[in-house]
């Protein structure tokens, strides 16, 4: 009877949760969760229905033996017991649903026929549809051919050994328990269903939120990746998380540095120095993003560009030049940079480079080589507020931008080279 009284319960969701989840383990997984509570939610819908389909008959005036009912609410309320007790779910499904199975063919005999007992054997349909959900569809057939078995011995005594109405029952009365007994059936596979379908929208929406959650996790790692690497070497890391080294026969390289930087830093707080480090390089960010360029990095007070490096594109030298116009105006222009007496040094060398990833935790794309060296040093031969190039960057768009005179420099490393001093379009 307590089974019962759990059955009767199943309106109260806050009861069957805590019934539930004392029949869940923490390792359990989602699926055998639901076999679980599903089990446990048919148990107590069978025992109700013993309850319902006995009351009626008693309020009948019909007096039938009432063993088998009450010997199944026993049994029943037994195995969950034990069930509760060991998390012994094997054991717990395989001589629940032999309840199901069993039960309404021995009330069914106890009666006497399918027609007397009003067609309860149906109940027995339970079991089959029970170890579906509980094992799986291929472990539901054996029990689906028991039931079938069954069905045909019980169809093999009513046809040779019943004869008449056993226990008295009129067939008023059998009509009124076929009613009854189809409806029960169909309830208790109707709310078995219904309670899969919920918790399977249930599960559905957990996995459509994790999902939602990864893919906002994802999507923050994207826009890092991002920042960190040029998006065209982030995408390739993603796909490819092998190393990656690329030679690029013609590449601008662009190299900004603050005049006077080491002043600066003497006279602001540290405070001031990367508040202002951060706003000109996030200004020079918007420059990289607006031409299309790669920032590579940032190293103390000077900023690295480089186009060309994607490929597919022939303007880069162009576009380039723009970026290093754009940001000598800003520097002599933007009245908030202005204030901390802002000055460039801006020099633009292309020709060949090698370009790779390097590190394993906090990784960079860098770029080496000739050219890369060649910017790095034309820094020096760039007066202030000016942008110089390489005799390869001159003569690439000296067709479209004006230049000052060519004037020879001695650079570290190398003999003497011409610089020519990049000072707008034409």
């Amino acid at each position: 009877m307590a089974e019962s009284n759990i059955a009767a319960s199943t309106m109260a969701p806050g009861f069957i949760r805590k019934l539930a989840n004392s029949a869940i383990d923490i390792n359990d997984d989602e699926v055998m969760r639901l076999r679980k509570t599903t089990l446990l939610l048919a148990s107590g819908l069978m025992n109700v229905a013993a309850i319902v389909w006995l009351a009626i008959y008693w309020w009948m005036g019909l007096k039938l033996p009432t063993t088998i009912p009450f010997g199944f609410q026993l049994l029943s309320t037994l195995v969950v017991y034990t069930f509760l007790r060991t998390q012994n779910f094997e054991l717990f499904r395989i001589v629940q649903l032999a309840l199901f199975l069993f039960f309404p063919f021995v009330v069914q005999w106890s009666i006497g026929s399918f027609v007397s007992s009003s067609g309860i054997a149906l109940l027995a349909l339970l079991a089959p549809i029970g170890a579906m959900v509980c094992y799986g569809p291929k472990e539901s057939i054996p029990w689906f051919v028991a039931f079938v078995v069954l069905t045909g011995v019980s169809g093999v005594f009513d046809f040779y050994l019943v004869s008449g109405d056993s226990y008295g029952i009129p067939m008023r009365t059998i009509a009124v328990f076929f009613v009854l007994n189809f409806t029960i059936v169909a309830a208790v596979m109707w709310l078995l269903l219904r309670y899969c379908v919920q918790q399977r929208d249930t599960f559905q929406e957990q996995l459509s939120r994790q999902h939602a959650l990864v893919e906002l996790e994802r999507n923050k790692s994207d826009r890092l990746l991002k920042s960190l690497l040029p998006e065209h070497v982030a995408d390739r890391l993603k796909h490819n998380p092998g190393t990656i080294a690329d030679g690029f026969a013609d590449v601008s390289v662009m190299v900004a540095d603050v005049v006077g930087f080491t002043r600066l830093a003497e006279e602001l707080t540290p405070k001031q120095v990367v508040s202002f480090l951060d706003t000109v390089f996030s200004r020079f960010d918007e420059l990289s993003d607006k031409y299309a360029l790669d920032k590579i990095k940032t190293i103390g007070d000077a900023y690295l560009v480089a186009g060309g490096l994607e490929g597919d594109d022939t303007d880069y030298v162009d576009r380039t030049a723009n970026m290093a116009l754009e940001m000598i105006e800003i520097a002599r222009s933007d009245p908030g940079l202005r204030s901390h007496g802002l000055q460039l040094h801006v020099a633009i060398a292309t020709g060949p480079i090698i370009a790779g990833v390097i590190g394993s935790k906090r990784f960079m794309y860098d770029v080496w080589g000739d050219t890369v060296n060649i910017a790095f040093r034309l820094i020096g031969a760039a007066p202030n507020d000016t942008i110089a190039v390489d005799k390869t960057t001159y003569r690439r768009i000296s067709q479209r931008y004006r230049f000052e005179d060519e004037r020879e420099v001695k650079l570290k490393g190398k003999d003497a080279m011409p610089v020519y001093s990049l000072t707008g379009k034409i």
